[in-house]
C-alpha cells in the first residue's frame, strides 16, 4: 500500500493519528448504516414481492373481465361506455426518511365517496363483466400506488447501499491502510533520527573526553 507524501515529523504524526481515529470511527458508522440499510431493503423487497403478486392477480382478473365484456359488447359501445369518466382522482406525494434516504409516499383522493361514481355509464346496455372489471381496477388502485412507492423505495435504497458500500471499502481497503503505512513510515524515520542523534551525541561526548585527556 502506497503511503502519503508527508514530512516525517512529530506534528505530521499527530495529525495522522487524529485522521486515522476519525477514519475508523466513520468506518464503523458507515458499516452500521450499511447493515441497517440492508435490513430495511430486504424487508421492503419481501413486501414488494407479496404485493406485486396480489396486484398482478387482480389485473389478470380485470383483464379477463374486460376480455369477456369486449366479446359480448360492440367495440363502439365499449368505447362509448368508458370515454367519459365520472370520478376524478387527485394524487399527492410526501416523503419518509429511511436512514437519510427520502422515499416517496403516495396518497390519492377521489372527488366524492359515492362508490357508484366509478362507473361512467348506465347499466342498461353494458355487461356485468364490464362492471366487474371496472370494480376490480378501482379496488386495486390503492395497492398499485403502494406497489409504486415500494418499488421506488427499493431503487433508492439500493443506490444508497451501493454508495455506502463504496465508501466503506474506500476507508477499509485504501484510506486506513494508507494512513497506517504512513504512520509506520514516520515512526521509523523518527526512530532513525533519534538513533542518529544519540550516536552523534555519544561521538561528541567521546571527542570531548579524548580532548580532555589530551590536555
Amino acid at each position: 500500500m502506497a503511503r502519503l507524501n508527508v514530512n516525517p515529523t512529530r506534528m505530521e504524526l499527530s495529525k495522522l493519528k487524529g485522521r486515522i481515529k476519525s477514519a475508523r470511527r466513520n468506518h464503523k458508522l458507515l458499516k452500521d448504516k450499511r447493515d441497517e440499510l440492508m435490513k430495511q431493503f430486504l424487508e421492503i423487497v419481501r413486501q414488494n414481492r407479496d404485493l406485486r403478486i396480489k396486484v398482478e392477480e387482480a389485473l389478470m382478473r380485470a383483464h379477463g373481465s374486460f376480455t369477456v365484456a369486449s366479446a359480448v359488447m360492440s367495440p363502439e359501445m365499449l368505447e362509448q361506455s368508458l370515454i367519459y369518466p365520472k370520478q376524478s382522482v387527485s394524487l399527492g406525494i410526501s416523503y419518509k426518511n429511511i436512514m437519510s434516504v427520502d422515499v416517496p409516499r403516495y396518497d390519492y383522493k377521489t372527488e366524492n365517496d359515492d362508490p357508484s361514481e366509478i362507473f361512467p355509464y348506465g347499466f342498461a346496455q353494458t355487461s356485468g363483466e364490464l362492471d366487474d372489471a371496472v370494480s376490480e381496477l378501482s379496488q386495486i388502485l390503492t395497492d398499485m400506488l403502494k406497489l409504486a412507492e415500494i418499488e421506488k423505495s427499493v431503487q433508492l435504497l439500493a443506490q444508497e447501499i451501493e454508495k455506502t458500500r463504496r465508501r466503506v471499502n474506500a476507508l477499509e481497503y485504501v484510506m486506513i491502510p494508507q494512513l497506517n503505512e504512513t504512520i509506520k513510515y514516520i515512526k521509523m524515520k523518527l526512530d532513525e533520527n533519534e538513533r542518529s542523534n544519540t550516536i552523534r551525541l555519544m561521538k561528541i561526548k567521546d571527542m570531548m573526553i579524548e580532548e580532555t585527556r589530551g590536555k
